[in-house]
């Protein structure tokens, strides 16, 4: 079965409208070197999924490395005031601003994600070699960057 098509079907059984190829696997980023070095024993990977009206994360089972039925994150797109993408080393930190938080999200690039934990979890229930993230992050990453854009830069908060 081709991993994204298994992320959409989850993804609307959670009661949300997937945006077909924008998908890719994520995991929080850590905030300093301390944390970093905690997160390197980390195996917690969520994939992020572009909705019609929002963002969600789906939690990977790390025992089984499937996904989790469960929706972890919902951010409606509304809520976004911006996007900032920043590169680290190997990975893509996605930076998240909303009006009263921040999320930091860190993504393998595409270029060695078939030898990363990225390329494992893409292709673990695909049933062949097929990388989804590998194929949907450039794109998807773009489309998460346009987030917040056309927003009023001078509108009241409430």
């Amino acid at each position: 079965m081709n991993m994204s098509k298994e992320v959409q079907k989850f993804t609307r059984e959670a009661g949300y409208k997937p945006l077909e190829d924008r998908c890719i696997i994520v995991k929080y980023a850590p905030a300093n070197l301390s944390e970093q070095f905690a997160a390197f024993f980390n195996s917690e990977f969520y994939v992020l999924q572009m909705c019609e009206h929002e963002i969600i994360l789906l939690p990977f089972n790390t025992t089984w490395g499937n996904l989790r039925k469960d929706v972890s994150l919902v951010l409606p797109y509304g809520d976004i005031q911006s996007v900032e993408l920043g590169d680290n080393k190997l990975n893509t930190v996605i930076t998240i601003r909303t009006g009263s938080d921040t999320i930091r999200l860190t993504t393998q690039q595409a270029e060695l994600s078939d030898l990363r934990s990225s390329g494992y979890y893409a292709t673990i229930f695909a049933g062949s070699f097929k990388n989804w993230h590998k194929e949907n992050i450039e794109e998807t990453l773009a489309a998460l960057k346009g987030l917040g854009m056309n927003r009023p830069k001078n509108s009241e908060q409430h």
